[in-house]
């Protein structure tokens, strides 16, 4: 009988702390190569704060690992099958007083060897926090609209997507994804970073 492995929760924080320490790299060198503040850093290493998509792509690119190296083996196999109930989860929260900050990512593709796609089935929430910050990093993005409704800001251009609607864009122009109105939505999202 083949034993499941279940939904896993990642711990984020306690990666990013392996990472920096393996680095033999302080908290202010990291906020110097990444532009975090170190007690940013030291909130997600404490499980304070869960960092969202666009600062673990930082975080790698500042580590020099891939942004797998987060949510899993990246020594696998040449494919990966992975059960719904195999997920690898990671909530956006500050655990402190309980803030949402709008979304929890499913990795879809954690034990898949020498990859340069990360797909998530992305959860986008209302959040307690409103926000107007973008994201720019290194590399590409492919959303498509599973259920829902997604307002997407990239760069001057807002508009609405529904389901069955797509967006593919270049990463290093500031950008933003919502859930509208208050829908809770959800997305698959394939991330496309350069190798490091």
């Amino acid at each position: 009988m083949v034993e499941k492995k279940g939904s896993e929760d990642i711990r984020v924080g306690e990666k990013i702390k392996r990472l920096r320490e393996t680095k033999g790299l302080s908290l202010k060198e990291v906020a110097d190569l990444t532009g975090f503040s170190a007690a940013l850093l030291s909130q997600m290493e404490n499980h304070l704060v869960s960092p969202s998509l666009g600062t673990i792509i930082k975080l790698a690119k500042a580590f020099g690992v891939k942004v797998g190296d987060f949510f899993g083996e990246t020594e696998g196999e040449p494919f990966t099958i992975v059960r719904k109930d195999e997920r690898k989860t990671v909530s956006r929260f500050a655990s402190t007083d309980g803030v949402k900050y709008g979304y929890s990512y499913e990795s879809l593709g954690f034990d898949k060897k020498d990859r340069h796609m990360e797909p998530f089935i992305v959860t986008l929430e209302p959040a307690t926090v409103k926000t107007s910050k973008t994201s720019v990093h290194e590399g590409e993005e492919f959303i498509f609209v599973l259920e829902g409704e997604m307002e997407v800001i990239f760069g001057s251009h807002t508009d609405i997507l529904y389901p069955g609607d797509s967006i593919y864009y270049d990463s290093n122009i500031a950008h933003r994804v919502q859930c509208h109105e208050d829908k809770i939505t959800k997305i698959l999202a394939v991330l496309y970073t350069l190798t490091n």
